[in-house]
Parts: C-alpha cells; sequence; structure tokens
C-alpha cells in the first residue's frame, strides 16, 4: 500500500486558452489568433496585446480568414454592431499584409 507522501508527482500540464477564428471557425490557442475589439467610442481596433477591454473576437493570421470574416460580415455579427467603412477599410489593409 502507498501513501500520498510516496506517489510520484507529476506537474500538471499548463492550461492554454483556446479561441475559435470566427473567419475559418478552428479552435486554436489564444496567441495563435489575433483579437479585434470593439472600442468604447463604437470603433473597432486590432489588439495585439489580446487584454484591451472591449468585446472581442479573433482571427487566425491568414489573410483568407481576414477576407471571409469582412466579407461575410462575421465580424459585425460577433461584435454586435455595424462596422463602418472606415474600420473595415483598416481591418482590411491590415489583412493584406498578412501570409496567404
Amino acid at each position: 500500500m502507498t501513501t500520498t507522501s510516496q506517489r510520484k508527482k507529476h506537474p500538471r500540464p499548463k492550461h492554454v486558452p483556446e479561441r475559435t477564428c470566427i473567419g475559418c471557425r478552428e479552435i486554436k490557442p489564444k496567441r495563435e489568433l489575433i483579437r479585434i475589439v470593439r472600442t468604447e467610442s463604437g470603433g473597432v481596433a486590432i489588439d495585439p496585446t489580446g487584454k484591451r477591454a472591449g468585446r472581442g473576437v479573433y482571427l487566425c493570421k491568414v489573410k483568407t480568414c481576414w477576407e471571409a470574416g469582412l466579407k461575410r460580415e462575421h465580424l459585425d455579427r460577433a461584435l454586435r454592431m455595424k462596422i463602418t467603412a472606415e474600420g473595415r477599410r483598416g481591418l482590411a489593409q491590415y489583412g493584406e499584409m498578412l501570409p496567404s
């Protein structure tokens, strides 16, 4: 019979937060995604730290996911707001810099 002190203590695996990309609907680790946040002023902003206050959604670091999110208005629905043409243009420009 073994007692508690005699058992080997294995370190618990570190918890990795996961989020869903709204472009491709794949679940990935949070660090592999880019967060877009609804600001207090009613606009949208890219949140590279992932800690900014406000409602946020996640997209992969791939151009196709950004195009899908903007084209099908997944971002509007997920952020529960209508994104302005200026905000949409800014996000599209950022998405153009990403790899295919």
